[in-house]
């Protein structure tokens, strides 16, 4: 038996390498890895995930070095999904995947960059960073020469689109979908009107605590956030309160530390409770059988997110809409808005390689080539370009 073959102990449940629906375009199976462990590896590898550590989380990058980029938060939600999956007995390597692929879509400036392009592109099939997400791992990139894209499993694809529930359903067809989505010609094999895979909803809930945690740790550390308002809300204020209980002496930072640690663990012990209790109620026998089930089986509960719902929105009124932020975020949509615009309207100023791809300009297409290229992007080079096209004093 090769190492790939061998399988940990999984759950009926869970997706199982062994047991994948394979790939669209046939390739030898790999005397090392299996099926999913190939996947992370070949998104680990990809150029897209390498740009990530110059993309937006909350902070632009330039902010300082200090804060989390799409990168280390996707570095975080993978640690946090190889958690929950090892404790529900789910494939590790496929919620580490999903977990590193999850923003690979996401363009520059987080989703200030995403509202912007959302806007450009309405006339055109829309933008949505999950489509695009599809996007780059089944098209743009382009390492292999035997097929566009990482050519990964089913399995793969389906979390990357799916993570969040499903797309179609009452209510919602294909011709509510971005473009990014029926542009991939295998779209309607992806089943997009069931949920995900267990390892899908594991990842989707994993980037909840991670950036809930990091958006506290970050939003301190930049003065925006206050932990005297913070240990108003319960469940932080019950975590300050155990930590100078045990350790009274310790500096603010290191009770920082301590208390993400804490509130991370608090929210995965109730991922896992919510989570084998649902498991143990509906018993699906299968992978397939839990994408059936017509809701997302790992949840935190009610109580929790009640709890829960109170930090959010302190979260929402005192950083995610500080005036500090806004004004980053202000910035980073005019640039956004001024680059479409002008590579639209005017595709001469494109790379030559990138001109190539136009056919017509101001057309769809160009317009499709210009949200690709600007996607694509750090955070660090858009605002380069914008500053070489905007501003007379670069070139005298």
């Amino acid at each position: 038996m090769t190492i790939a073959a061998t399988d940990r102990f999984r759950a009926p449940y869970a997706s199982h390498p062994s047991q994948s629906r394979g790939r669209f375009h046939d390739q030898p199976a790999s005397l090392m890895r299996n099926c999913f462990q190939r996947d992370r590896d070949r998104i680990i590898h990809a150029t897209a995930f390498r740009r990530l550590k110059e993309k937006t989380q909350v902070f632009v990058a330039h902010e300082g070095d200090q804060y989390r980029t799409r990168l280390t938060h996707s570095l975080e939600v993978a640690q946090i999904a190889r958690t929950l999956a090892r404790a529900l007995h789910a494939d590790e390597d496929l919620a580490e995947a999903l977990a590193l692929a999850h923003d690979l879509g996401h363009p520059p400036f987080g989703h200030t960059g995403e509202r912007v392009l959302a806007e450009k592109m309405d006339a055109y099939g829309g933008f949505d960073h999950n489509a695009q997400t599809l996007r780059v791992v089944t098209k743009l990139e382009t390492q292999y020469p035997d097929f566009e894209g990482l050519n990964l499993t089913w399995e793969t694809l389906e979390g990357v689109v799916k993570h969040n529930g499903p797309l179609l359903g009452p209510g919602r067809g294909a011709e509510d979908l971005a473009w990014a989505f029926t542009d991939y010609e295998h779209w309607q094999k992806l089943e997009l009107d069931t949920h995900a895979g267990l390892e899908a909803q594991i990842a989707a809930i994993a980037d909840d605590i991670a950036y809930n945690n990091h958006d506290i740790d970050d939003g301190i550390r930049s003065g925006i956030l206050e932990i005297g308002p913070l240990r108003e809300i319960p469940l932080i204020g019950g975590i300050f309160d155990r930590i100078e209980a045990r350790w009274p002496e310790i500096s603010e930072t290191v009770k920082i530390y301590e208390a993400v640690r804490e509130l991370i663990g608090l929210m995965v012990g109730d991922v896992l409770e919510e989570t084998k209790r649902r498991l143990a109620r509906d018993n699906p026998e299968s992978a397939d059988a839990l994408r059936r089930l017509g809701y997302s089986v790992v949840a935190f509960s009610e109580d929790f997110l009640k709890t829960l719902s109170e930090l959010r929105r302190h979260l929402y009124e005192h950083m995610y809409r500080h005036y500090k932020v806004n004004r980053m975020m202000s910035q980073a949509g005019r640039v956004t808005r001024d680059l479409f615009d002008l590579y639209h309207e005017t595709p001469g100023v494109l790379p030559t390689n990138i001109q190539k791809h136009i056919r017509a300009p101001g057309s769809e297409q160009s317009a499709r080539v210009v949200c690709d290229y600007i996607a694509g992007m750090t955070d660090r080079f858009a605002m380069e370009e914008h500053r070489r096209l905007f501003t007379v004093q670069a070139y005298f």
